[in-house]
């Protein structure tokens, strides 16, 4: 058996080890470069929302996204109406020949075009950073943009009007503070406007969705390549993020990695040394291509696992492919989902494709009290020679991650429909979504693995086809 090399190994952290893993890599398949979308497809979501801005008699439109730290962004509703990746508000009179204005750069994030430049906006305010710990101004950012969106609006003549307001919890202090600032005017949230363009997605938006999950692949196919005994979960993790990112992506932290030996694990890499009997998963919760992401879920097997893990792994890979047999248009939601469990039940694993009476990892008690995680030492020798240890037992209640089989994908911070068995809605073609089938027995068994799919005129496309689903095995 090849020997274990530990990361306080000071011999092997010298080597060149870490950077020739990925000698010889090469994806199976070509990755396909896509444009950003045209300015005619966001001049059309523009015209759509002003046509539902006047049918709710909203006068003008704020849409809002706060800096989150990291030059993250905590919407996407800025990005998907005029592509900017910044914080800022965006104001849209609802008349089309009023232009659009943009209050931003008011924090310290330092995000410059390209790319990035709003598309249909002519004029961007820089609002500025203030505070006098930081930047030895006096004042509140939350002030000044709130004194400037409202002189703006008061010099446009919208001081008394019906104001739409699109944006999320962190919105809250300046829709509040442009109330106390023109208390004749109205605010009526308004989000629900741009959440219902997301259920179905343009001809581009598809390629760019397409083009995210073509990047999830080639990273599994590199994390793949890398894997064998020895290798750490930091090292697979970077493997798969320089292969996507490389070719394109925008962001390596939009997913998870967990390794132990009942493939129950899925955070963050912390320095797991891959062994015999090791189950991983890589859920790939996000990877993102121009602002639009993709998701899938595989699991790899190192050397020799137990029969009831196999059972597990098996159930999961029918559950989505019974999942999927399933989208075309004009099917069921519902249907969808309660296909995927169809194996559970077979098995014994559930009674019930309800997801109200599911069990999941995530579950309260029954009554609706918060359930105690049970506390347990675990033993982990690569948590417990950094000084740690383990000593609750996750997750808490066996069953699937959640009580559905997938949910809406494409841009981070939406709120997305789940395929579960209480949405009766039908599918539709350009709808993208996410099967995943998952099962976590604690200290027993675990599995998620997961496509992307595309809803077509006549069926269905798997946009995650470049890597298997079955679980990829590795010689010990």
């Amino acid at each position: 058996m090849q020997k274990l090399v530990l990361p306080s190994d000071r011999s092997a952290a010298s080597s060149p080890r870490m950077e020739n893993l990925l000698d010889g890599f090469e994806p199976d398949f070509t990755f396909q470069p896509v444009d950003p979308l045209p300015e005619a497809e966001f001049a059309d979501r523009l015209r759509r929302i002003r046509r539902e801005a006047t049918v709710a008699g909203h006068d003008v439109i704020l849409a809002h996204a706060d800096g989150i730290g990291w030059y993250k962004v905590s919407n996407s509703y800025l990005r998907y109406i005029c592509d900017w990746a910044r914080e800022g508000v965006l104001v849209i009179p609802t008349d089309e020949d009023q232009p659009l204005a943009l209050f931003s750069i008011f924090s310290s994030s330092v995000l410059l075009p390209p790319a990035g430049e709003p598309v249909l906006v002519d004029d961007i305010w820089q609002v500025g950073t203030w505070g006098r710990e930081s930047y030895n101004r006096p004042g509140k950012t939350v002030d000044r943009v709130v004194a400037a969106v409202s002189a703006h609006l008061k010099d446009r003549g919208f001081s008394s009007v019906q104001i739409g307001t699109i944006g999320d919890a962190t919105s809250a202090p300046y829709w509040a503070g442009l109330a106390r600032e023109l208390p004749r005017s109205s605010f009526v949230p308004a989000q629900a406007i741009v959440d219902r363009m997301q259920r179905i997605r343009s001809k581009g938006e598809q390629a760019l969705v397409r083009a995210a999950a073509q990047l999830a692949d080639i990273g599994i196919q590199a994390a793949c390549h890398v894997t064998r005994p020895g290798v750490t979960d930091h090292e697979i993790y970077a493997a798969f993020t320089y292969a996507q990112m490389c070719r394109g992506g925008e962001t390596g932290d939009g997913y998870q990695i967990g390794i132990n030996q009942w493939g129950t694990a899925c955070g963050k890499p912390y320095g797991h040394v891959v062994r015999d009997g090791d189950l991983i998963n890589l859920y790939i919760s996000n990877t993102t291509y121009r602002g639009y992401n993709a998701q899938i879920a595989r699991m790899i097997a190192v050397g020799t696992i137990t029969a009831k893990q196999e059972d597990v792994l098996q159930m999961c890979v029918e559950g989505v492919r019974a999942a999927a047999a399933n989208v075309r248009p004009g099917a069921l939601v519902s249907d969808v989902a309660n296909a995927s469990f169809d194996p559970y039940i077979a098995r014994g694993y559930l009674t019930s494709a309800d997801s109200r009476t599911m069990s999941y990892n995530w579950n309260a008690n029954e009554d609706g009290s918060p359930r105690l995680i049970p506390r347990e030492y675990v033993p982990d020798e690569d948590w417990e020679r950094q000084g740690r240890r383990l000593m609750h037992v996750y997750p808490a209640v066996h069953g699937p991650h959640n009580p559905n089989v997938g949910h809406e994908v494409s841009m981070p911070k939406f709120s997305h429909y789940n395929i579960q068995s209480n949405n009766h809605d039908r599918l539709e073609p350009g709808m993208i979504f996410v099967l995943h089938a998952q099962w976590l027995d604690p200290l027993v068994a675990g599995c998620n693995v997961g496509d992307c799919y595309l809803v077509t005129e006549d069926g269905a496309e798997n946009l995650s086809c470049h890597s298997p689903l079955e679980p990829w095995r590795v010689k010990a």
